[in-house]
């Protein structure tokens, strides 16, 4: 998530829910139901990721219309990355659960000789997940849906600056999963201090690293582990592909990680990319023409949060350097919080737009002299959650995992490693 972006809570809201004191009565009733055991049983993990799916499958419509309503998102964008993923993410973790709970042989030393060992999974107790505004749902559903199927006891916190979806979630959630053992609490900054006054046995958040320091040293206080999800600058860097069609599928899915990603609205969206000098005016027609027929249909693409980050955004172009960089695009509509998309070539390396996450439809192209300098560029920069590289040379492939480091490196592909591996979820942020 962007600096001062995520879930980061800009405004108490005027009236909140629940006081500290309901809070730490709903926190001591979750440990209560955690302690009876009842979370740990297999049939009842079962269940709630059941339920989860039809929370899911039965509430298509509203879910298409509150992200719509939020965002400005596309049916399309959000079944694809929320709604839809979503279900197979679920029905993946049921389909494994039972193994997945199993206890594993481990290795007993000599000395022991003949005790045996065994590792036995067990949850971690009543677990907190802040989520975050740009994917509203998946952000909430997709770690709710492991914390259940570990067999936790859950405290959910949406983010405000999304209320349509956070509204459907605290609507929705008691009716499809135990609402005893699952909370959804509604509110501002306000209300997330509150939260983080009390004991949990896990913490989840996604957001701004501002925020994300807030969260560490309150859970210092209680010891309380923390899995943070921050943002990041993530580069891509494009080498010349061999032939006309491989430099078409490289556009189409440069253009799907950028712009149809929430706007660009996403810590895994492509942040810059960097490229050889000599091959920069073919890459920006290229991508040009291709985003006249991807983005033709009026709200294709998401629009900006709020105000506060229109101008966040705008304010970017505002500096005559980065302005008269700008290749494409550039129109802002303040009205509809939208902006068209913007390509900009060679802006100051130290400008803003430069040094600070982008968090949006904005994409610079940093030109180098030959691809092989684009790896001391990143050396140079924090370490991003992903890097993305188009290339078929094996060697700059090579080069660019041995000598870079961040959370993934995926190849001659964008945003999928989301999917399919692990994210390292510290050290590759801020912090």
């Amino acid at each position: 998530m962007a600096p001062g972006l995520g879930a980061m809570e800009e405004k108490p809201a005027a009236a909140t829910k629940h006081t500290t004191i309901c809070l730490g009565s709903m926190a001591s009733g979750l440990r209560e139901v955690y302690e009876s055991g009842r979370t740990k049983d297999m049939e009842w993990r079962q269940s709630q990721l059941r339920g989860l799916i039809s929370l899911l499958t039965d509430n298509e419509e509203e879910i298409f219309d509150v992200l719509h309503e939020d965002l400005g998102k596309h049916r399309g964008e959000a079944f694809r990355d929320e709604l839809g993923i979503l279900v197979k993410s679920i029905k993946y973790t049921l389909q494994n659960l039972k193994k997945w709970m199993a206890p594993e042989k481990a290795e007993a030393p000599l000395v022991a000789f003949p005790a045996t060992a065994m590792v036995v999974p067990e949850p971690l107790g009543v677990v907190l997940i802040f989520s975050c505004w740009n994917l509203p749902l998946g952000l909430a559903l997709e770690p709710l849906s492991g914390a259940l199927a570990a067999g936790n006891a859950i405290v959910l916190k949406p983010s405000e600056l999304a209320p349509a979806t956070a509204a459907f979630l605290a609507a929705n959630i008691p009716k499809y999963l135990d609402s005893s053992a699952v909370k959804v609490v509604l509110g501002g900054p306000n209300v997330g201090e509150e939260l983080m006054e009390h004991r949990w046995d896990k913490v989840l958040f996604t957001g701004s690293a501002r925020v994300g320091r807030i969260i560490m040293t309150k859970a210092a206080k209680h010891l309380t582990p923390v899995a943070l999800e921050l943002g990041s600058k993530c580069p891509c860097i494009v080498d010349w592909l061999d032939g006309k069609r491989d430099r078409q599928i490289a556009v189409n899915r440069i253009i799907g990680a950028k712009w149809s990603t929430c706007a660009g609205q996403a810590c895994i969206a492509i942040d810059h990319i960097l490229v050889e000098e000599k091959f920069a005016p073919i890459l920006i027609e290229l991508l040009k023409s291709t985003l006249k027929r991807f983005m033709a249909e009026p709200g294709g693409m998401a629009r900006i949060l709020n105000e506060k980050h229109f101008q966040r955004l705008s304010a970017y172009l505002e500096d005559s350097n980065v302005a008269s960089s700008v290749v494409h695009g550039g129109y802002m509509d303040r009205k509809t919080l939208r902006i068209e998309p913007t390509i900009l070539l060679n802006p100051p390396v130290d400008s803003d737009i430069m040094t600070e996450e982008i968090f949006g439809p904005l994409l610079p192209i940093i030109t180098v002299k030959k691809i092989e300098d684009s790896i001391a560029f990143l050396k140079s920069k924090p370490k991003p959650l992903a890097i993305y590289a188009f290339t078929t040379n094996e060697s700059l492939k090579r080069r660019i995992v041995e000598e870079t480091s961040s959370g993934s490196v995926t190849f001659n592909d964008a945003v999928v490693q989301v999917f399919t591996v692990a994210r390292s979820l510290y050290r590759v942020s801020e912090l």
